[in-house]
């Protein structure tokens, strides 16, 4: 269910307090888990590895809030990662 077919929507200051926590906290320990694995990478490995990210999410998505598993995700995330994978293995190679 999405915000627009929700029967009632009630915001309250409270709700509103703890989403902006949330959403800091987890922000925070991101951007910190981030910066750490930062110091062993070059920029080029930094940006390559950064693509990641969405296949990072969509895995969550599938632990967290039981999204469906689906042909599309799948062949989109293996997509993402063999590209990856070429372009660290040819740097690693040089």
């Amino acid at each position: 269910m999405n915000l627009l077919g929700a029967p009632v929507f009630k915001v309250t200051p409270t709700g509103l307090w703890l989403a902006a926590a949330s959403g800091a906290v987890a922000t925070g320990f991101g951007y910190v888990a981030w910066y750490r694995a930062l110091r062993g990478l070059s920029a080029a490995r930094a940006a390559t590895v950064q693509l990641s990210m969405p296949v990072l999410v969509a895995a969550g998505g599938l632990v967290f809030l039981s999204e469906p598993l689906t042909l599309r995700l799948l062949v989109a995330s293996a997509a993402m990662l063999a590209g990856i994978a070429l372009v660290l293995g040819q740097r690693a190679a040089r």
